[in-house]
């Protein structure tokens, strides 16, 4: 085969376009980041194949950043809260990247929202680094990939990962298993809202943080705070060095962002002395491999034509009670090879 003249403007191989990417990464090129994002969310196997090795290459400058999930029901101020932090942190030398998993759009699959139009002071900030992740049906609303994404971002620099979920109420496990610090976002006036709150989601809580404590709203914002207090302290903390705080604060006017901060570098601090950071590193490493071994067997289902008819025809056998769901899965592993 010839070589390619210096005019040919074909594109070049898979391989020779993205050779270049762990230097950028390295060098904290946006573009270059943004462009690796999009090769570990792709579909094809050739381009998951590349992905891995360029996640591998960059393996050891992971793993120092701050990961920070939150989480609240829609309207909570998720969105305001993390321009207000982001911004707060850009400000004091920090470079912060924004993973907002967004609700996809039945028909496209693409994110909705536009994360960036709601962080205006993160979208102009050159030290931020705003990438909205459509969920694309992924169990609880969290990006697939949202791991290795959290993972070229480290090496790319940054190092503050915010994790914004849907929030739909699905997520937050899913969050809470990927990052260090997990915050739930409430409104004042708990009310019903906290009698009908999920006790997982609190379980989960490192912190809760009532937002809009400004004008008319400060005085509600205090109660709502003094009823999830009293709401923790009758549960047992996930952590036997931090009892998770309820703090009243204004994402609008910025009154309580420093101490929100403060807090999660309070929680970092003290588990970290008591080996609880390492600990949970490690246990999330396992459940992310564990994660993908779910996805890798079910691909092989939705991808096996003789897979999926048999898968096809057991549920018909099943849902007619000819055949029992526990003999259905085994007649299915077997020939999985399980």
């Amino acid at each position: 085969m010839s070589a390619r003249s210096p005019d040919d403007t074909r594109s070049p191989p898979i391989a020779s376009r993205y050779d270049d990417l762990a230097a950028g990464i390295r060098a904290g090129d946006r573009a270059a980041l943004a462009r690796a994002i999009t090769l570990v969310e792709s579909k094809r196997a050739d381009h998951r194949m590349r992905a891995q090795q360029l996640l591998q290459e960059l393996l050891p400058l992971t793993g120092k950043a701050v990961r920070l999930g939150i989480t609240g029901a829609p309207g909570a101020g998720k969105s305001t809260t993390i321009d207000a932090l982001g911004a707060h942190l850009t400000g004091r030398g920090h470079k912060v990247a924004v993973l907002a998993v967004d609700p996809s759009s039945t028909r496209s699959g693409g994110s909705i929202l536009g994360d960036k139009t709601r962080m205006p002071r993160l979208a102009a900030d050159e030290r931020a680094f705003i990438r909205p992740s459509p969920s694309s049906g992924t169990l609880g609303g969290v990006a697939a990939r949202t791991r290795e994404t959290m993972l070229l971002c480290e090496a790319a620099g940054y190092d503050v990962i915010i994790v914004e979920t849907v929030g739909i109420g699905q997520s937050e496990t899913a969050v809470a298993d990927m990052t260090d610090f997990f915050l739930v976002i409430v409104l004042p006036g708990a009310g019903d809202e906290l009698q009908g709150l999920k006790k997982g989601l609190i379980e989960l809580a490192d912190m809760v943080a009532v937002n809009k404590a400004d004008g008319d709203n400060v005085e509600r914002a205090r109660l709502t705070a003094a009823e999830y207090r009293a709401a923790l302290n009758i549960l047992a903390p996930r952590s036997p060095s931090w009892s998770p705080p309820v703090l009243a604060y204004s994402a609008l006017t910025g009154k309580g962002i420093a101490e929100l901060w403060a807090t999660v570098l309070e929680h970092r601090e003290k588990t970290t002395a008591a080996g609880e950071h390492a600990a949970r590193r490690r246990e999330q490493q396992v459940q992310w491999m564990r994660t993908m071994l779910r996805e890798r067997l079910a691909a092989r289902l939705n991808s096996d034509a003789r897979l999926r008819a048999k898968l096809r025809q057991a549920e018909a056998q099943v849902a007619a009670g000819r055949l029992t769901p526990a003999l259905a899965v085994e007649q299915i592993a077997r020939l999985l090879g399980l």
